[in-house]
């Protein structure tokens, strides 16, 4: 079984990586959408929301309804 033409070049990845660290951006990461273009996503990757755990579907509907 053969594999389908690629919908991304190495050139475009290139191109995104060098734009985004001419911007003088650090943390970043590039990932390719369901359309084959590159995207780059600012941030560090490791940054993780920082939420409280929640004990019970009603806890998270109520802090729903607070906000």
């Amino acid at each position: 079984m053969s594999r389908g033409p690629a919908t991304f070049k190495q050139s475009d990845l290139t191109r995104a990586i060098k734009a985004v660290e001419a911007a003088g951006i650090k943390a970043y990461r590039v990932e390719i959408n369901d359309a084959g273009k590159p995207v780059v996503i600012i941030g560090d990757p490791l940054d993780k929301p920082k939420r409280k755990a929640l004990a019970s579907w009603d806890d998270a509907i109520a802090e729903l309804e607070q906000q």
